[in-house]
């Protein structure tokens, strides 16, 4: 991956949250603060506003830029936790003119890191760590077997959907929803949701 195509694909991200914008607040308004579509939207249009100035950053300079953006562009919980991913994204890739696929998956791994550390979740708490963990152990899996760049992302995105559709039977015990108790089980995480776009989008972009 070059610049270019990281560019391509945080172009792809803005669009597809954009395009899924009701679909991720529609699920948060079961168990959040009926925002999460609005506010994600709302964080990549501003993301995509610095396009034109990422366009001659470098990687880790374009995703420590997406993760400034949006802590300060977007609401609730979403903003510094995506914020923080981003950031420690960029910074595990810093000093590369283009990316491998092991730092593709260092990556990965450095995103999820920014979540947990940020929001003290672990797994099968109904976050979205619920969807990034399985799709981070597959991605390294992938990598450990010779695995393509595609075959890593594809196997990212589908372990992060399986995690996401797990999200529904769970109780949350963190965030907005713990609150809800009981009433928190038979609803998909929509930040599991907005996660699973993500990779989803680097995988089609790849």
């Amino acid at each position: 991956m070059t610049n270019e195509d990281t560019l391509r694909w945080l172009e792809h991200v803005a669009d597809v949250l954009r395009e899924n914008a009701a679909y991720l607040t529609q699920l948060d308004s079961a168990i959040g603060d009926a925002d999460h579509g609005t506010n994600m939207a709302r964080g990549f249009k501003a993301v995509r506003d610095k396009f034109p100035t990422m366009a001659a950053m470098d990687m880790a300079a374009q995703l420590k830029t997406v993760g400034t953006t949006l802590v300060s562009t977007v609401g609730g919980a979403s903003g510094p936790l995506y914020g923080t991913a981003f950031l420690r994204a960029g910074t595990a890739i810093t000093g590369k003119q283009e990316l491998a696929a092991a730092d593709v998956v260092a990556m990965l791994e450095a995103f999820l890191g920014g979540i947990v550390a940020r929001g003290k979740a672990q797994i099968n708490e109904k976050t979205m760590v619920d969807a990034l963990t399985p799709a981070v152990n597959a991605a390294k899996q992938a990598l450990n077997e010779g695995a393509t760049l595609k075959e890593i992302t594809t196997r990212a995105t589908q372990a992060a959907e399986e995690g996401m559709k797990a999200t529904i039977p769970m109780l949350a015990t963190k965030g907005r929803a713990s609150y809800l108790g009981e009433r928190s089980i038979g609803y998909q995480d929509p930040g599991a949701t907005s996660s699973w776009l993500i990779l989803r989008s680097l995988s089609e972009v790849v």
